[in-house]
């Protein structure tokens, strides 16, 4: 690592989406002494950015111009591709020898592909997905699956460092950290549609859902997501922290995945048409623990503050 790398005050990093996460991050980029330039495509964001004392840019290119991290935090492939190679694409901005830092959940093949194009163009790429939630974001406590050559590393460690409790050093071939968090997405869109199934079902058979609460997570057929979820369900609250969009979006890339493995994913698939479905009845954007409510929907189950046929 150079010593200009091993000097945060001295490393600029532009953040491109600045959105719940995106936000967080450049706020435990900043704290950690680095020089944070933020982009998003909504300018509200962008002056809640400039509000708390960051630098903001009104392009894309004029974004990344100067920096020697840039940490893309969209939503998915497209958006990442856009981001490198589209109209206002970085990628013809970007310094020889920085880093792009790719959050986004993507296919492990897409991945692979971005990197060699930007690796040919003298930028570093690591594949480094993102898991821990907004909360966690904000406080500079995420976990990061990441995969890239050892340049790559070096040169995005200031930003790691500042972002996150947690880097898994996955590999040096992009693709490694995305085929990860899709395992991990995989656990997590069955586990929440678990947790919403049997939430519901209790409700249907009349049971005290607090009760349920205490004892099943004292039980063995607990889960993180079980904990997590349920309690925006007893609280008739979804608010979005985490949409059902998103589980439509990365139980389908899963589904791609194995589909071209010739790899069976029965609960996936199964879980895959729930989210669908919550999204059909106009749930898309809410919170993924809304399963709970197409479950009652199907079956007549009455939950928390829920209003009858609500979607």
């Amino acid at each position: 690592m150079s010593s200009h790398a091993e000097s945060p005050e001295r490393v600029t990093a532009a953040v491109i989406g600045l959105g719940s996460m995106g936000f967080g991050m450049a706020q435990s980029m900043k704290r950690a002494g680095i020089e944070v330039v933020g982009y998003d495509i909504t300018s509200a964001a962008v002056e809640r950015f400039a509000a708390e004392g960051g630098r903001s840019a009104n392009t894309l290119r004029a974004a990344v111009a100067n920096a020697d991290i840039v940490v893309s935090v969209v939503v998915n492939a497209a958006q990442t591709e856009a981001v490198l190679f589209g109209a206002d694409g970085i990628s013809a901005a970007m310094k020889p020898g920085a880093v792009f830092v790719s959050s986004a959940t993507m296919d492990p093949a897409i991945a692979r592909c971005l990197s060699e194009q930007l690796e040919a163009l003298g930028i570093h790429y690591l594949d480094a997905p993102i898991s821990g939630g907004a909360a966690r974001a904000a406080k500079g406590e995420l976990t990061i699956m990441a995969s890239g050559s050892p340049h790559a590393f070096a040169a995005a460690r200031p930003a790691l460092d500042a972002m996150a409790a947690k880097v898994y050093e996955l590999g040096d071939a992009a693709g490694t950290g995305a085929a990860f968090k899709m395992i991990n997405q995989l656990l997590a869109g069955v586990h929440i549609a678990a947790a919403c199934e049997a939430i519901t079902f209790a409700a249907k058979q009349g049971l005290d859902l607090d009760r349920v609460y205490e004892v099943i997570t004292a039980s063995a057929g607990n889960s993180w997501m079980f904990e997590n979820r349920v309690p925006h369900v007893l609280a008739g609250d979804y608010t979005p922290l985490s949409a059902i969009e998103i589980f439509v979006k990365d139980l389908g890339i899963v589904q791609d995945m194995a589909r071209a493995e010739r790899y069976p994913v029965p609960l996936v698939a199964a879980a895959l048409q729930m989210y669908l479905a919550a999204s059909g009845a106009g749930m898309g954007r809410d919170d993924d623990s809304s399963l709970a409510r197409l479950y009652a929907q199907l079956s007549g189950a009455k939950l928390p503050g829920q209003e009858p046929n609500k979607a």
